[in-house]
Formats: structure tokens, sequence, C-alpha cells
């Protein structure tokens, strides 16, 4: 059976391709994370050229620490995008860059941990029970935002075109989601929002002025500390960003399980869970430093792995190098700016419900009995509170509230509710 899995092998993960070859393939995990790392800051109201560059070295950060034995891509968190919102309002880019770099250094701690004391604890903290629940908030709670950019245009008035667009928009990339095969299946969202660009510009609703202006090359607007704003530490920044690290932290668990599979080599044991872990920290500390958004590990350039078993470290390696080059171009940076706000809600609204579906499937993929009070009390009360946006406030600058609240409460309900269920790390992310 191992011998029929290397035969199917096209490329090893340390094989280096032929240019070519290299150069292709590389561009193809480039779109399969294309739409999802620009939609993010696009969200936000951040750089998407700057989320290229940071996705870029971030990666090859990671390949670096992971001795280039992880064949990973890592682009925005959608995990953040409630959290920066928030903290954008009251503290700026200021406020956004700590916390970003706070949350890094939360997945070094926890990879220090992991290299100590192995990953049994990590399973005991964040059971399904707790996880589940709380990446249903992350979709749930950011449905209005989506609606939002598809009812309403600029002025903030109810404009038919814009939904109409969100829905041209929406259907392409359901259609290409549920109806297409091999690698064009992998990149619903990068279809979408060409397609749906396409349709606003015949809608009239797009400026192409600022593209025909902008320079080939150009500097995009970093946010660096000291040079473009003066760093301020605010505790309600650390208690809104903070905890959210819980959920990428599991899901980067489950998607080095995966890969583990795919590739066919137990990447927990070697190089080891820490290495990844510690490889996407310092991946969102750079992120931090330059004025990007928090990073995380791409299921989408797993599902490329699957479909094409070309596993190379070189292909990443050049994915990541044509980002920075993008994120350097000024048309693309300029084309990107003009994506009207109706295209990036229409593909939302299907990818905040996948979301929301993820921790929905969490919870019946591992079985979780709703049968038992003690199940059915952890996921309410984390549901009610993160949705509902439920906030504590002591002082002025000490405040939990939305996602990080309901996080922390969910797993303190799980170690003080009796009945805790032992979960085996193994089974947990199974596929």
């Amino acid at each position: 059976m191992k011998e029929d899995e290397e035969k199917r092998i096209v490329l090893r993960i340390d094989e280096k391709p032929k240019f070519a070859q290299w150069l292709l393939l590389s561009i193809q995990h480039l779109f399969a994370m294309f739409g999802s790392t620009v939609l993010v800051p696009a969200l936000t109201g951040m750089s998407p050229a700057i989320a290229l560059i940071s996705s870029g070295l971030g990666t090859l950060a990671f390949i670096a620490i992971t001795k280039g034995k992880v064949p990973s891509y890592l682009g925005s968190s959608f995990a953040f995008i409630n959290p920066i919102i928030a903290v954008k309002a009251f503290d700026g880019y200021s406020g956004i860059m700590i916390g970003s770099l706070l949350v890094g250094i939360a997945y070094a701690i926890v990879a220090l941990i992991i290299s100590k004391a192995g990953t049994r604890w990590l399973m005991k903290l964040l059971p399904p029970v707790v996880v589940g629940p709380v990446i249903m908030v992350i979709g749930l709670g950011l449905a209005s935002t989506a609606i939002s950019m598809v009812t309403n245009n600029s002025a903030g008035e109810y404009d038919i075109r814009y939904i109409l667009v969100g829905l041209v928009t929406l259907t392409i990339t359901i259609i290409v989601s549920v109806y297409t095969r091999g690698f064009i299946s992998v990149i619903p969202v990068l279809v979408g929002i060409i397609g749906g660009y396409a349709f606003s510009v015949w809608m009239g609703i797009v400026d192409l002025t600022q593209v025909a202006e902008a320079k080939w090359l150009a500097l995009p607007p970093f946010e660096i500390p000291f040079l473009t704003y003066t760093p301020d530490f605010n505790w309600k920044v650390v208690f809104l960003m903070v905890p959210v690290a819980i959920v990428p932290i599991a899901e980067h668990i489950g998607h080095q399980l995966v890969l583990s599979k795919v590739v066919n080599k137990d990447l927990i044991e070697d190089p080891g869970l820490h290495r990844s872990m510690l490889g996407d920290g310092i991946a969102t500390m750079i992120a931090s430093v330059i004025g990007g958004p928090p990073n995380t590990t791409y299921g989408e350039n797993i599902g490329v792995l699957a479909i094409t078993r070309a596993f190379s470290i070189y292909l990443f390696v050049g994915a990541a190098f044509f980002a920075i080059l993008f994120g350097f171009c000024g048309k693309i940076a300029a084309l990107l700016s003009t994506i009207p706000s109706p295209v990036m809600g229409g593909v939302s609204i299907l990818l905040f419900g996948i979301i929301a579906s993820s921790g929905l499937r969490m919870l019946v993929e591992n079985k979780v009995d709703f049968a038992r009070k003690r199940n059915l009390v952890i996921a309410s009360v984390i549901l009610v509170i993160g949705i509902g946006g439920a906030a504590i406030h002591i002082g002025e600058s000490f405040s939990l509230e939305g996602m990080a609240l309901a996080s922390i409460i969910g797993i303190i309900l799980n170690q003080v509710i009796p009945g805790k269920e032992v979960v085996d790390f193994k089974e947990m992310f199974k596929e």
C-alpha cells in the first residue's frame, strides 16, 4: 500500500521540479490562496498588498523553521476579522499590530510547551465541544457584515445594483464549489471574485481610473512601528485578540494531521508540531511588523496538494516569491482596491457560512453527544455569548468581549463541569 502511494507521488517534498513545472505549479498555489488572503484585509480596511507580502514572507519563515519538511502556505486568518475591526475602531493600526504580535507570541509559547510536554494537555484544553462552537461563532458573528456589504452602497444606502452583484458573485462561487472538479474546484473564491468583478464593471460600479494611473512597481503602505506609528500598549487589545488564537491553533493542528495523511508522512513527529506551530507564530509576528493581518496555514493549498500529488516544498517557495512580487506591483494593488464591496460580500456569505458549518461538522464528526447536559450547556453558552457580543469591562483598559470572552468561558466550563471526556489527539481531526 505504501509503495502504491509512493508511485502516485508526482514530486516528493524534497524534490526540485523542472523550471516550467516549478513556475506553473507555484502559480497554481498562489491562485489557491489569493482570494481568501486578500479578502481578509479588504473586509477589515487593511492593505491587500501588504497581506500578500506578509503571507509570502511568513511562508518562507515557516518553511525555514520546519526545515523544509512541511509543504504549507500561510495566508490571512479569518478568525481575526471581527477582533481587527473592533480594535481598529478604538486603537487604530497600533492596536492591531500590537495584538497581532502578541498572538504570534502566544503561538510561540504554545510551541514551547508542546516541545516540552507533548500535545495531550492541549487536547484536554481544546476539545471539540469547545472549539466547534467557537468556530461557529466566527462565521455567524460575521453574517451581518456580509449582508450589509451586499445590500448597502458606499453611502450606506440600499442599492439594488449591489444586491444583484452580490447574488451573481455568490452564485458563481457556489457553482464552482459544487459542480466543478480538479484544481478549479479548489479556487471557488478566486473565480467568484473575478466573475463578480466582471459583472460589477458591466453594472457600472467600478472606477478603473486609479488602476490606469498606478505604477507597475510601487511601495505598499507599510505600517512599521516607530516609523509610521508609535506603538502603545492597551490591555483591551490583548483580551480582544489573544484569546482568539485558540481557534487557529486548533485549526493548525487539524491541518497538520490532514497534511500528514496527504503526503503519507507523520509531520506531527517530524519535524514536529512544535516547529510548525512556531513557524505559524513567527509568520504572524512578521505580519505585525509590516502591517499585515495574522497568518495561518491554508486548507485550500492542502486541497491542491491532494489533487496534484506534487508535494515539493519548492512550489511553496515559488508561490511565496510570487506573492511578495504581486504585493509590490502597484497595478495589482490598485486593481484590488477597486473590487466593490458587494463582490466581497457575495463570497463572504458563502465563506462565513462554511466557517460556521465547519464548527458544526467538527461536533458531528467527533460525535459530541448533546443528550448530555454538560455538552449542551458548554456549546449553548459559547454560542450566545459569542454571537450576542457579550462583554466584561473593568475600568477603561480591561475588556473581554464577543468571541474572546466566549472562548475563555467555554474553556473554563469544560474544566469545571464534571464528566469531562478524554479526547484522543489523533482521532479529533480525522477526516
